[in-house]
Parts: C-alpha cells; sequence; structure tokens
C-alpha cells in the first residue's frame, strides 16, 4: 500500500515513521508513505496557508489552493484513490472501517488545522470524513496516525504473523481475552493453568470464553450486537451455571 499524507507539520511523522512494526513494514516495502508539506505549495511569498473566515469569527481557516495544488501533484495511479480527512465532523472511525480502508491500494490523508479547512476544497478533493472520537483535535496529524496505523497492521507481512492481527480486539467483534507471559507467578498469582496444560481445545475454548465475558463486562454495547453461536451458548452457561459463586 502507498500512502500520501498532507500535511503542514511533517516533523510530528518523524518518530512514528521510523519505530516498531512500520518502520519494519515501510523498509520490506510492505507499505510506502510519503509526507507532504502543504505549505511548500503556498503561492503566497511568505507561504501563508491560512486566513480570516468569511463572516467573522474566531481563528483561522486554511486556504484551498496550498491544499489543492498539494494534492494534484500526487501520482494517481487508481481511480478509486480515497482522499480521507480527518475531521471532528466525520464518521467515527472503527475496525470494519479499517478493513474497508486496507484493501485499497494507495489512500492519501489530508490533516487539517485551525479552524478547520476552506469548504470548497473539501467538495473538490475529499472521498471520506473520518473522526477518531467525540472531541477536538490541535490537527489532524494525530488521528491520522491512528489510522495508519491500524491499517497496517491488516496489511500482508506487516506483522510477520497475520493471525495476530485476526486476534485483536474488535477484528471479529469482541474484544481480545487476557494474555500471559513468565513468569509463572507474579505477585501470588499464577497463571491460569488451562494455558499450561498443551490442550489446544481446551486453550482455545478458554480464551473464547475470556473474550465473550471480556466483551460482555467491558462492552456490552459490543456485547448486545454479536451473534453467539451454538458453542458460544455452550460454554457461557456452562461458565454461570458452574463457575461463578
Amino acid at each position: 500500500m502507498k500512502i500520501d499524507i498532507l500535511t503542514l507539520f511533517p516533523e510530528l511523522f518523524e518518530n512514528f515513521l521510523n519505530t516498531s512494526i512500520l518502520k519494519r513494514g515501510i523498509e520490506n516495502s510492505f507499505i510506502e508513505i510519503n509526507i507532504i508539506n502543504i505549505r511548500d505549495f503556498s503561492l503566497d511569498k511568505h507561504k501563508k496557508v491560512d486566513d480570516y473566515t468569511y463572516g467573522g469569527g474566531p481563528g483561522m481557516v486554511m486556504t484551498p489552493q496550498p491544499i489543492y495544488d498539494a494534492f494534484q501533484s500526487i501520482e494517481k495511479k487508481y481511480t478509486e484513490t480515497p482522499c480521507v480527512y480527518l475531521s471532528p465532523q466525520g464518521q467515527i472511525f472503527n475496525q470494519e472501517m479499517a478493513v474497508d480502508f486496507s484493501k485499497y491500494p494507495h489512500m492519501i490523508f489530508l490533516c487539517g488545522h485551525y479552524e478547520g479547512i476552506d469548504q470548497r476544497v473539501i467538495n473538490k478533493i475529499v472521498t471520506h470524513e473520518v473522526s477518531v472520537g467525540d472531541y477536538v483535535l490541535t490537527g489532524g496529524e494525530l488521528p491520522s496516525m491512528v489510522l495508519i496505523d491500524t491499517i497496517s497492521r491488516l496489511l500482508p507481512g506487516i506483522l510477520g504473523n497475520d493471525i495476530s492481527a485476526h486476534d485483536d480486539s474488535f477484528s471479529n467483534g469482541l474484544l481480545e481475552f487476557p494474555q500471559y507471559t513468565r513468569p509463572y507467578e507474579f505477585m501470588g498469582e499464577k497463571v491460569p493453568n488451562i494455558l499450561l496444560s498443551g490442550d489446544h481445545k481446551k486453550i482455545y475454548q478458554w480464551r473464547k470464553l475470556k473474550s465473550l465475558i471480556n466483551t460482555k463486562e467491558k462492552r456490552p454495547d459490543l456485547y448486545k450486537k454479536y451473534k453467539l453461536n451454538k458453542e458460544e451458548k455452550e460454554l457461557l452457561i456452562n461458565y454461570y451455571e458452574y463457575d461463578q459463586p
């Protein structure tokens, strides 16, 4: 996948792109990420990219020309390349949306700033408006990192083990089961013996059960939407009948 990021603050992405899984993905050519400084395309002699809002009001608005020209500078090999504007007015980002986005070979992210972006350039180039939550951030850079991190985990080869992404919370509509590592005992609490049994079927059932319980207790909204199969219903019936005090 190729990703182009339109931003006024390219320096914010330096550590992000040079750390951990994403860094390895770039080095191994699973993903290509280009940072484009919108300010470089300003025709103003001082490289100004914002101005006062028509109709009055506080704050400044990003002007359309630098954004549009920066967008036009991107080579677009695919007719359906999405341009995602990170905006508090957008659709709330979730795992299902990440899966959909991961299927595109090329994506463009537009990071706004100040009081926002001139609506006319949004109308011209933006295909999706996406929000990471019902709150307001200073700019679109942090939300774009959230989307890129989430999407990149779904690309073949990025994690080295594609099963990891499949087991993540939300990947199947449920939260993930609890994880344990060494030491066997920590501050009086031991690793559940089932995980040491070597019985893969029982381990699978235990993890499925814990995933269901986690979701039911922590995210009842997700649990309510989840459709239990016969095996999952039996696991829950047995758990609540025999294991609860």
